[in-house]
């Protein structure tokens, strides 16, 4: 299948190209044609955010979004910031913090739900959404550009043999072909090797999202109160945090960051959220309510050092495939969703023009031109040094960002000619198990706090029992004979799924790695966090995952 525009995942960044491509279109006369695959069973399926919604590309993308009933219905109306003790913690004064990380006049939304209702402007505009097709291969022209994507054949046994649901894939080719398949993309990471697109950038830094949404006491709830907290039950050397937004219809959006450069190997991610909602200035809000849905999502936190090139021949990354998270304000839609709208008009005046035609393999260099004297960029050079200070720690690290916020607030960023670097991968920071306090998490008490597999069960997650495993091992050795007696096999306590396991015989000897793929939520923590790199997340058959709703 043939079109002008090919766009790999339906989430922010995918849906704004694909609009604007389409807007372009009828306000110029010059018709393109623009094809969505998302590899979820619909739009927002896959989508897993905080959210507070900064509207600014939303009001540039669509103005009359409130008469068309754009689901932002939770304006912030309270905004809270703690630091937290074990069992207290005190609130930073809102005169304090740097404007930058005010949130008046942002939106506390699910990000689904306005993906969902993204879709339906986009195929009003007469964009094609296929929803259940996963990308699994890009496909190349002779000259070496990108031609489009090829999605996976479907049907295929666990022995790769044809089953009696098997359906072939098929090519979706396009002039220019915009992957947008959010963080830690599997055919994005590939297109960076081929064209060396993080040559001139720092290594991309992560963080893990693990998110609940609660139904609290009515008497409780107060709609647009927006908290965030820092601290316990982190260690000062391990940076995160955690969210609490009270959204429509007594629903509350609860969720907990860990930076994914830990040094603890005996960290579990999932451990440090369970118990955070033990805190009693937490706990005293989800007391007599009900958890109603689970998952987690990979976060880039790298910023403006680690965007790698964005167009290349044929093709070109935005949103989240690139990395465009501002980390203190724990934002990245508005930034995803303007480099899409920017890549959709760097493509649309060379179709218009005819110079895409006049040869395979255009690179979109108008659309990095753009995306560099943007505001987006700004938003990111603002605040680049956030990140990486906090290497220092908590009190030192945050205390070096406040500075770089409010010199910038102030108009005196000249004052801050440099740029602190990531210099290691997350992967590379673990220490030896043996060298690690060893942590006691309490017990699930059902009520407040979870287990792995129950939290799973309400992600809706659901792979076909009989396919090939989408999380494949480079070598099938290293668990066992190098992780394990090094790292006690930190992904038995990384993956917020339950998907890996070592388990022995009946005397505890002789360990087996045991990967549980169908309970995989398609976070990407392993393909981040495996001290080897030996674990690669790929595309599972088309429609598999989690089925969030409202998340």
């Amino acid at each position: 299948m043939q079109y002008d525009v090919v766009i790999v995942g339906a989430g922010p960044a995918g849906l704004s190209a694909a609009i604007r491509l389409k807007q372009l279109s009828a306000e110029q006369g010059h018709d393109v044609s623009v094809c969505v695959i998302e590899k979820g069973s619909e739009v927002g399926a896959h989508i897993l955010s905080g959210n507070v919604l900064d509207p600014k590309a939303l009001n540039e993308l669509i103005p009359d979004w409130k008469e068309k009933g754009a689901p932002l219905h939770t304006p912030v109306t309270d905004d809270r910031f703690y630091v937290l003790s074990e069992t207290g913690g005190f609130k930073i004064p809102n005169f304090l913090l740097p404007p930058l990380m005010h949130n008046d006049g942002n939106y506390a939304i699910s990000l689904g739900n306005l993906c969902r209702w993204l879709a339906q402007q986009a195929e009003a505009l007469g964009v094609e959404i296929y929803p259940g097709f996963a990308a699994a291969e890009v496909v190349y022209n002779e000259d070496g550009s990108v031609k489009g994507v090829a999605t996976g054949d479907m049907g295929i046994g666990k022995s790769g043999e044809q089953t009696d649901r098997y359906t072939p894939g098929m090519e979706l080719h396009g002039t220019y072909t915009f992957f947008a398949e959010g963080v830690r993309g599997n055919l994005s990471k590939q297109l960076m090797d081929r064209y060396d697109l993080r040559r001139d950038c720092d290594v991309q830094k992560y963080g893990i999202g693990i998110k609940e949404l609660w139904q609290i006491d009515p008497a409780k709830h107060k709609q647009g109160l927006v908290v965030h907290t820092q601290g316990w039950p982190l260690d000062a050397k391990t940076a995160g945090g955690s969210w609490m937004y009270h959204l429509e219809d007594n629903q509350v959006s609860i969720g907990f960051v860990v930076n994914l450069d830990y040094w603890n190997p005996h960290l579990s991610p999932f451990e440090e959220f369970q118990r955070f909602k033990r805190h009693p200035m937490i706990r005293t809000y989800l007391e007599g309510g009900k958890r109603l849905s689970y998952g987690a999502r990979a976060i880039n936190e790298g910023g403006l050092q680690s965007v790698p090139k964005l167009a290349f021949p044929g093709g070109a990354l935005i949103g989240c495939s690139a990395g465009f998270v501002n980390v203190p304000r724990i934002k990245g839609t508005h930034n995803a969703m303007k480099t899409g709208m920017l890549a959709a008009e760097a493509a649309y005046a060379r179709l218009k023009s005819g110079a895409a035609e006049a040869g395979k393999g255009d690179t979109l260099d108008s659309y990095e031109a753009a995306w560099k004297t943007s505001w987006a960029y700004e938003d990111l050079h603002k605040v680049r040094n956030v990140k990486p200070g906090l290497k220092w720690g908590l009190a030192l690290g945050n205390l070096h960002g406040g500075i770089q916020m409010w010199l910038h607030q102030l108009g005196l960023g000249f004052l801050l000619p440099y740029t602190l670097r990531h210099k290691k991968a997350d992967h590379e920071s673990l220490v030896p198990a043996d060298q690690a306090p060893k942590i006691a998490y309490p017990k699930p008490d059902g009520v407040i706090s979870f287990d792995r597999l129950s939290s799973v069960f309400i992600s809706n997650t659901n792979h076909e029992e009989d396919q090939p495993a989408h999380l494949k091992l480079k070598d099938p050795s290293i668990p066992v004979a190098h992780n394990l007696p090094i790292y006690d096999e930190p992904a038995q306590r990384y993956c917020p799924a339950g998907v890996y396991e070592v388990v022995r015989d009946d005397e505890g000897k002789n360990p087996r790695f045991v990967i549980n793929a169908q309970n995989c939520v398609h976070c990407k923590t392993c393909d981040i966090k495996d001290p080897l790199q030996n674990i690669v997340w790929t595309v599972p058959e088309g429609g598999g995952g989690p089925n969030y709703p409202n998340m």
